[in-house]
């Protein structure tokens, strides 16, 4: 078995996304090639420390992504996958330097996406999306006073948006750009205070109303207040 070193898990949104995220930045600074043996589910849960449900729903998340493959039987396990072009471009856009030039081109490609994204989940949302969505808009609410925690769950709110519509292409390059500028959000010591957090909560909330509801009018008037207020 492959020596490996133990891994130190970012501030979660859950333990999952947090393990998934760990294992696939290791998968990316080591520049493991496609088709490479990774490892196993038992080899992750020593590792790390974390139950095996969680590591399942890891590496179903890894899967999803692009990032690994499965191989079951004799010889089989997690192997790295064969990047596709939007794996290599959410790659690409997730280790571009964080000049701050690079963090306004985020922004506005942020927001150039933002109502496509959400005017998808409209269309494609179902009831455990909708209940997703309020649970994510309750831990929204519930991080107001931490500038930290509310910056990491607006961030989880947006990629469960995201996560809803069928248009890969746009919702990984929108990924993309919500990782970058969580990484670069991470550095800053600019805090709004806790009253913008409570009004950007607001307009998240008419936000996700609007996806539940599929009232598209709805959803454009909130991504113009989102973009507006940011």
């Amino acid at each position: 078995m492959i020596e490996r070193p133990s891994l130190v898990l970012p501030a979660p949104r859950t333990r999952a996304e947090a393990l998934a995220d760990a294992l696939e930045a290791e998968i990316t600074a080591a520049g493991t090639e496609p088709g490479a043996w990774f490892g196993t589910l038992e080899e992750i849960r020593e590792r790390t420390g974390v139950a095996r449900a969680t590591v399942s729903e890891a590496v179903r998340l890894l899967r999803e992504r692009g990032i690994l493959d499965i191989r079951p039987g004799r010889g089989g396990g997690l192997f790295v996958a064969t990047p596709s072009p939007i794996v290599r471009l959410r790659h690409h856009l997730l280790t571009v330097r964080d000049a701050p030039s690079d963090v306004r081109e985020a922004i506005a490609l942020r927001e150039a996406l933002e109502e496509l994204i959400a005017v998808e989940a409209a269309r494609h949302c179902t009831e455990a999306d909708a209940a997703r969505l309020a649970g994510q808009l309750e831990r929204l609410e519930r991080a107001v006073r931490d500038p930290e925690r509310f910056m990491r769950e607006n961030w989880a709110l947006h990629e469960r948006i995201a996560d809803i519509g069928t248009n890969t292409m746009a919702a990984a390059v929108y990924r993309g750009t919500l990782g970058y500028m969580a990484r670069a959000s991470a550095v800053s010591s600019d805090d709004p205070g806790e009253e913008h957090r409570r009004r950007r909560h607001g307009v998240h909330a008419e936000l996700v109303h609007a996806i539940v509801t599929g009232d598209e009018p709805a959803i454009r008037e909130a991504v113009r207040r989102h973009n507006a207020d940011y």
